[in-house]
């Protein structure tokens, strides 16, 4: 590999030269939704982000191992093991079995990323589906000395962890600030300390999505499946491991104490987080009244939403901001992400109609290519490699006009470059086509008639047609071989 890729190490707080553990070889493992509920715009936003990085790792030439889970079972309500199961409390809403609630909202999940464009991963585990891995890493957990059982459940002893390993490494926080901010513990409870986690968690009696284990039947903690899992799939220590910004405090704190206490090793070299989202500065959330799924953001259905926006041009939108920035929503971000888009897209479609001269091309293109592989060689920065690309916009358009000269060669180059950079990296497609197989013809027709007023003198009517297209978002260009139209 002869670039140097640099990414933001949340266990650091660094940028650090990527070097996988092994060569040419890249395990990824990244935290999935909890499918009790429609796929918000926060998980949209962290799978498409690290979509890329999927896309360009590979790209790069690495074999990339992408594993992302479904939690399907063992999430309660309260990070801390409390509160109701969700499957079984959304099951009880809908009156379906849990399971049943599981497949709708995967089957939904898959739906909405497939309309984002994303690759689906390596491997897809599901908590349901590795019971037996997480009972067994339960059990050396508590052979190594680090968890202990209560009535059938089974805790992870945070107190004997920090003997010997740094609780607080990922997110740098004081362990004193930690139990200040921990309610007591009553009478009742069951832990030993205050941030001590459920491995294990013995079902009510009413409880359906339950299984057997040594300690009692009952269902898996939260946190143990990621352990579980990407232990399985990737090692007990892989290259990256990713999610939401919001996992690092508690979920992701957990997961490297599980692993550390099961395998003496931390799970992963480079952890990488999201940005949170905000609507027009405040922060996204359903208590707010401001959150919005990906459905009602692609029809504009919402009282916060002017109009519909294609999942395109929501990828691209969210693709304009960098993956560890904050993404604030608004009606004319949103509209000027979508301009963007179709500009892009216009100009794509452009390539198979200039002309190409003899000579020397007017760009250079390897300048370009230089620039955009340095911007995704820094941390993945869509932004900058998406400005990059609205110079090979300007350059397309300008050779369209006849204000810039391509060779055959050149030309080439330009295709290629454009299907590898926007296609295959950033992941954008066209899905500006029109839902009618006549445009063409109907397009042809406008112009036939636009020409026979020209050609009358009639100007005003010429004109008005040209403007009347333009402002529904098709242009008109008249040149030496005629008139051509495009969407704007």
């Amino acid at each position: 590999m002869d670039h140097n890729l640099y990414l933001y190490n949340t266990l650091s707080r660094t940028k650090e030269k990527f070097e996988p553990i092994h060569p040419n070889l890249v395990g990824m493992y990244v935290c999935g939704p909890t499918v009790y509920s429609d796929v918000h715009l926060g998980n949209c936003r962290t799978f498409v982000s690290f979509d890329l990085i999927f896309r360009y790792l590979r790209h790069l030439g690495y074999k990339v191992r992408y594993v992302r889970n479904i939690t399907d079972a063992g999430h309660l309500e309260g990070d801390r093991d409390e509160g109701d199961d969700k499957f079984a409390k959304k099951a009880k809403l809908e009156q379906l079995e849990p399971m049943e609630i599981v497949q709708k909202y995967t089957i939904g999940f898959h739906d909405v990323l497939r309309l984002f464009n994303t690759l689906p991963p390596s491997i897809e585990p599901t908590a349901t589906g590795h019971i037996s891995e997480q009972i067994e890493m339960i059990e050396q957990i508590i052979e190594n000395g680090y968890a202990y059982e209560r009535n059938g459940t089974v805790y992870f002893d945070v107190e004997k962890y920090v003997e010997t390993y740094d609780y607080t490494i990922l997110t740098n926080r004081k362990l004193e600030d930690m139990l200040n901010n921990t309610r007591e513990l009553s009478g009742q409870d069951e832990k030993k300390g205050r941030l001590d986690f459920a491995l294990w968690i013995k079902a009510k009696p009413e409880t359906i999505m339950r299984w057997p284990a040594p300690w009692s039947v009952g269902f898996p903690g939260w946190h143990i499946e990621c352990s579980a899992m990407s232990r399985k799939y990737l090692g007990d220590q892989f290259d990256i491991h990713g999610g939401g910004m919001d996992l690092a405090a508690t979920h992701h704190t957990n997961e490297i104490a599980q692993s550390e206490a099961c395998n003496h090793t931390s799970p992963a070299k480079y952890w990488m987080h999201t940005n949170m989202l905000t609507v027009n500065g405040a922060r996204m959330s359903k208590s707010a009244g401001n959150g919005f799924l990906p459905g009602e953001l692609f029809t504009g259905n919402h009282p916060l939403l002017n109009r519909g926006y294609s999942p395109m041009a929501v990828r691209f939108f969210m693709l304009q901001a960098h993956y560890r920035s904050t993404l604030d929503f608004s009606n004319e971000a949103l509209d000027a992400a979508d301009k963007g888009y179709k500009r892009l897209m216009t100009a794509i479609g452009l390539l198979d109609k200039l002309k190409v001269s003899k000579g020397a091309d007017s760009f250079n293109l390897a300048e370009i290519r230089r620039k955009c592989y340095a911007a995704m060689d820094d941390d993945f920065n869509s932004p900058v490699l998406i400005a990059e690309l609205f110079e090979i916009v300007r350059i397309i358009n300008s050779i369209y006009d006849g204000k810039a000269k391509v060779t055959a060669e050149g030309l080439e180059g330009l295709q290629v470059f454009m299907k590898e950079f926007v296609e295959d990296i950033l992941g954008l497609r066209n899905d500006q086509t029109s839902a009618s197989d006549d445009i063409d013809d109907v397009m042809n027709l406008v112009i036939k008639l636009r020409n026979e007023a020209k050609a009358n003198k009639d100007f005003v009517t010429s004109d008005r047609i040209r403007d009347e297209l333009n402002s529904i978002g098709i242009q008109l260009k008249d040149s030496k071989e005629g008139t051509l139209w495009n969407k704007i």
